[in-house]
């Protein structure tokens, strides 16, 4: 399910995002909307599929998992389900996309070590449904995972506010 986002909507998961332990409470005092209004549109972002839950960030190199790499995959045609299921059982591959171009599937992995990077890359060059490997070792993290830039480009239209209501009378 796609949701359109407003200013409210991009507000709040800034705040999400700096404040990640903030109550909803707190929320609505910072964002200076009614309380019912932030839980209504948190609910309404986590049904959508925006807001993926409470799960705290790891720091994998603070973790201790400093040595990582993207790998390219080409696969056998056809077995993207059975590389899946490959890929998922090995601890150190954190995540995988499948792609279009040259490569079938990218993944990046995380291991203690360089032997430990390796393990895992012998690992992945003994299935029967990956044809290939190419690995590229991570340095450093320049731009690291990000979302709000996007969202914060886009324009957007104002929140839609309740009416005042007024007496005239």
């Amino acid at each position: 399910m796609t949701v359109e986002l407003d200013a409210l909507d991009i507000d709040l998961l800034s705040a999400l995002r700096e404040h990640t332990r903030i109550g909803v409470l707190e929320l609505s005092r910072t964002l200076r909307v009614a309380r019912g209004t932030v839980q209504a549109r948190l609910d309404r972002l986590e049904k959508a599929g925006v807001l993926g839950g409470a799960t705290p960030e790891i720091d994998l190199v603070a973790a201790g998992y400093g040595v990582q790499a993207f790998v390219t995959l080409e696969i056998t045609q056809g077995a993207l389900d059975e590389v899946t299921a490959e890929l998922t059982a090995i601890p150190a591959v954190v995540e995988a996309y499948s792609t279009t171009g040259a490569s079938d599937v990218v993944c990046r992995l995380a291991a203690p070590s360089h032997e430990g990077l390796q393990e895992a890359l012998l690992e992945l060059n003994r299935s029967p449904t990956i044809g290939r490997t190419t690995s590229v070792v991570i340095l450093s993290v320049v731009v690291p995972p990000r979302t709000l830039p996007l969202l914060v480009s886009a324009p957007r239209q104002a929140p839609r506010r309740a009416p005042a209501y007024r007496s005239d009378g």
